[in-house]
């Protein structure tokens, strides 16, 4: 009977009630969005650099080269040479070293010359077809594969660079022999094929010879020919797990003063991407939280105007067989009822705007955020908090209820 009498109170004056619920909605909303980008951003920037300890590539801004590598977020500081790249590739502190060549995309997916290290390495297999081997063949990640209708034996024309409007490579088509696992990382957003097809792509001063292109080995042999053939081959960036940590503590130095080249690591440069990142989503969940005290003062004032108006209404309650419990309890139920119609609106237009949110950030950097993902503990923290408002808000009023003068009340009315 109470909870009705406060739901008929709330809409007494509609107008107040509606800003009171839009304000609490608006800072429901952005905390709640600021909760699961934080939660799922880090999440996918920690996953994606498991197994990498540095990353060797072009002197420059280390963070640039980590993002375009890693994450294939920005465009690569440089290019460096294969053959100096090979001498660190193989030095005794390195467990396993991951080159990569960059050069064109398909329907703006950059096209990565690798090896097939670099599937396992972001968790993924081949479910459909083989891993590439000759030249132009290539294993397309599972996103791009759904998002274009991409099927193994299917063939395609790469562009060159990153823009999707390049100039188009029409005399050499790529096969597609390989379709990749869903990850959730990276390898779901990029098309793989070996190092050699991406220089013979942009190699317009000789050709290579067929026979060494498809028979090219992996056993780092030494030949003259080899050697002579990689002159002035030039990769992107290569991901090197060491041994041990001395490599990781010493390479940082060592290499940018012996080299044209540097190291970075994922590690260092992702915590300070998310520090400055947190302090822009901490500067935000701040003006959240004081549209939330915003909030909480007009549902105060809506409360404390309504109960001046309505004094007599509440005085013939009183008559009629109410508490002063009952009628403090009614206030604070109104309060309240305001406050979780505002949450669970708030929780709803999260939501679609982190749908958004995400189709934006898949188009532009090939990362999409799950708005279906509830996290419990801190979401609970925010009802709990938006309860808190509403309880605080009604405070006042609801005392004053509670010692409202009957006879007097009456009397003036």
């Amino acid at each position: 009977m109470i909870g009705k009498i406060a739901w008929e109170n709330m809409w007494f004056k509609p107008l107040n009630t509606v800003l009171s619920v839009l304000l609490l909605t608006a800072s429901v909303s952005i905390i709640s969005v600021l909760i699961l980008l934080q939660k799922q951003f880090e999440e996918q920037f920690s996953s994606s650099m498991d197994d990498i300890d540095l990353v060797l590539g072009a002197k420059g801004s280390p963070l640039q080269l980590v993002l375009s590598s890693v994450y294939q977020i920005d465009a690569p500081p440089g290019n460096i040479n294969y053959l100096e790249a090979k001498r660190w590739m193989e030095n005794p502190f390195i467990a396993s070293a991951i080159p990569l060549a960059y050069g064109d995309n398909y329907k703006g997916y950059k096209i990565i010359g690798t090896t097939p290290e670099y599937i396992s390495k972001y968790g993924g297999e081949v479910v459909q077809g083989n891993v590439f081997q000759k030249d132009f063949e290539v294993v397309v990640g599972y996103e791009i594969a759904q998002n274009l209708g991409l099927k193994v034996g299917d063939t395609f024309l790469g562009t060159h660079g990153d823009a999707e409007e390049g100039e188009v490579h029409e005399e050499k088509p790529y096969t597609i022999v390989g379709i990749a696992s869903k990850t959730g990382k990276i390898l779901d957003n990029v098309i793989l094929s070996n190092i050699e097809s991406v220089w013979n792509m942009h190699d317009h001063d000789h050709d290579y010879e067929e026979d060494h292109v498809h028979d090219h080995n992996h056993d780092h042999d030494h030949s003259h020919d080899e050697v002579s053939s990689l002159e002035g081959k030039e990769i992107t960036a290569v991901f090197l797990k060491f041994r041990n940590k001395m490599g990781i503590v010493t390479w940082p130095r060592m290499i940018p003063q012996n080299t044209e080249m540097q190291v970075a690591s994922p590690a260092v440069e992702i915590n300070r991407l998310f520090s400055l990142f947190g302090v822009g989503l901490t500067a935000l969940q701040y003006l959240a939280y004081g549209i939330m005290l915003i909030s909480g003062i007009s549902i105060f004032v809506a409360l404390y105007n309504t109960l001046k108006e309505r004094k007599f209404e509440f005085a013939l309650l009183r008559v009629n067989g109410a508490t002063r419990l009952q009628l403090l309890k009614l206030v604070l139920i109104e309060s309240l009822l305001l406050c979780i119609t505002g949450f669970v609106f708030g929780m709803i237009f999260g939501r679609i705007a982190l749908y958004f949110i995400s189709l934006s950030s898949e188009a532009e950097f090939k990362m999409a955020f799950n708005p279906f993902e509830f996290i419990w503990d801190k979401e609970g923290v925010l009802f709990l908090m938006t309860l808190l408002v509403g309880v605080l808000a009604a405070l006042i009023p609801a005392i004053k209820a509670y010692y409202l003068n009957i006879s007097k009340t009456l009397a003036n009315a």
